[in-house]
């Protein structure tokens, strides 16, 4: 009956957890974002749906290629399975300790007792030296009961710490993937540019050869000659600049899909989609949605275990043995005669003075505990604060793009007519060299919009922490 009691005891204590009760740090989130444009979708996606291939809404076959290898090539995202892979076995290690550690053992010795040596009966010695042969082989068998629960908060720290690493995973391809599709756009509007260009240089040519048959006519004069020419080689040179460009966020494409820059090329091509809308759900769902936020919240977790792992390092730890095996001097090993066992130590171990290690170790893991909780608060207002800027800029940059698609169409216009106002004579070609100037510079701003609207979407996703499926 008393051992009976007593195991019941040991079951109840093994049920005890130091670790404070756990509540996810509290952070203020409005219903609905500020800066919603008009049009867009508030959608409620399930904490666990699968990121969708968003970069399918831009309907570029060049670009879903290009993701597509991102998960087979890509070396950082390798590196970050790796890292899960090796939280998933830290894991495990720390499951361990759950159970009993058996160990097997086996040995030979070969040992001369001295003539002299004390018998059982004290005061008396053998008759003579004795050589022998000792064979053995047994296992012996060792278990901390986890009484305050140190194990078992280990256990869920490094649970979380997995959790926060599959995060960790998934925040660094669906980083990788909008790196990937920033650096495409950025690319075909350079692509767009160089079209312009080689378009001004055609036109910016045909002036020039205007001012010269002027000039050679006696109609124009030098200067007129010297400005065309200027405003031509500018543009030649601005061309040169853009091939420059390109060629650095082509290979940025290149490293990104795990190939080498050299020989890695991707055709030429100056269309530029329309930016989807993407559904932007409400504050709620993207503390569910977002890789950083989620890895934030599952370290803090992790954090608020380990002060139940210190806490339980002042209270005392109670260790079961035990060993059993074959011992014999002679060629009968494996007979009854030479079995033995033993059950025990069992150990109660209580650290009395340390010189306030432990409770220093303490007071580390609460300090450890508030740093991840302001990290995830951090987090999770940077996030906030990222999707309500880009829900305004993408807002802003469509009627942005439209008054500066008109004020192209404007400029346009005022260039044809002072070239009009040149070849009658009404004016000099200063008045060209400015309107050639406004119209290159008013193209150029048009397509660089377009080009940060296609990457401001793509960052939307990011911010968003991608778009369920």
């Amino acid at each position: 009956m008393r051992s009976n009691k007593a195991l019941v005891a040991t079951l109840l204590l093994s049920g005890c957890s130091l670790a404070p009760d756990y509540h996810r740090p509290a952070v203020a989130a409005a219903s609905t974002y500020m800066e919603v444009p008009t049009g867009w979708t508030t959608a409620a996606p399930a904490a666990d749906a699968p990121a969708a291939a968003w970069w399918q809404s831009f309907h570029d076959p060049v670009l879903d290629d290009l993701e597509g290898r991102i998960e087979s090539a890509n070396p950082s995202l390798a590196a970050a399975v790796a890292r899960y892979d090796e939280a998933i076995g830290q894991l495990r290690v720390a499951r361990a300790d759950l159970y009993p550690q058996i160990s097997a053992n086996g040995g030979v010795s070969r040992v001369r007792a001295p003539g002299n040596r004390p018998l059982t009966v004290p005061g008396t010695v053998t008759g003579g030296t004795v050589t022998y042969n000792e064979y053995q082989v047994g296992a012996s068998l060792s278990w901390e009961i986890d009484l305050f629960g140190r194990v078992r908060n280990t256990i869920a720290a490094n649970r979380a710490q997995a959790a926060a690493s599959a995060a960790d995973l998934a925040g660094s391809r669906l980083g990788l993937q909008t790196s990937l599709a920033t650096n495409y756009f950025q690319m075909r509007g350079l692509d767009a540019r160089l079209e312009l260009l080689r378009q001004t240089v055609a036109a910016y040519q045909r002036a020039y050869d205007l001012t010269v048959t002027r000039h050679d006519g006696g109609v124009g004069t030098g200067l007129d000659v010297s400005r065309a020419h200027t405003q031509l080689a500018s543009a030649r040179a601005e061309i040169s600049d853009i091939h420059a460009q390109r060629a650095g966020f082509e290979h940025a494409v290149a490293a990104l899909v795990g190939a080498p820059a050299t020989g890695f090329t991707i055709a030429p091509d100056t269309h530029q989609p329309t930016p989807p809308s993407f559904p932007s759900g409400t504050p709620s769902t993207l503390l569910q949605r977002r890789p950083d936020i989620d890895a934030a919240e599952r370290r803090v977790f992790a954090a608020n275990a380990q002060v139940g792992v210190a806490r339980a390092a002042l209270y005392p730890t109670l260790s079961l043995g035990g060993n059993a095996g074959q011992e014999t001097t002679g060629p009968n090993l494996l007979s009854a005669a030479s079995t033995f066992w033993a059950l025990g130590p069992a150990s109660l171990a209580l650290n009395l003075f340390d010189g306030g290690a432990r409770r220093a170790r303490v007071r580390i893991a609460r300090s450890q505990f508030d740093e991840a909780a302001a990290n995830y608060k951090q987090t999770v207002l940077t996030a906030f604060r990222e999707v309500e800027d880009d829900l305004a800029l993408g807002r802003d940059l469509v009627q942005e793009t439209r008054d500066q698609k008109d004020a192209a169409t404007s400029a346009d216009k005022t260039l044809d007519l002072a070239l009009i106002r040149y070849r009658d004579g009404a004016s000099d070609y200063l008045e060209v060299v400015t309107a050639q100037t406004a119209a290159l510079d008013a193209e150029r701003a048009t397509l660089d919009l377009q080009t940060r609207q296609l990457t401001t979407a793509v960052d939307s996703v990011r911010a968003l922490g991608g778009v369920a499926g």
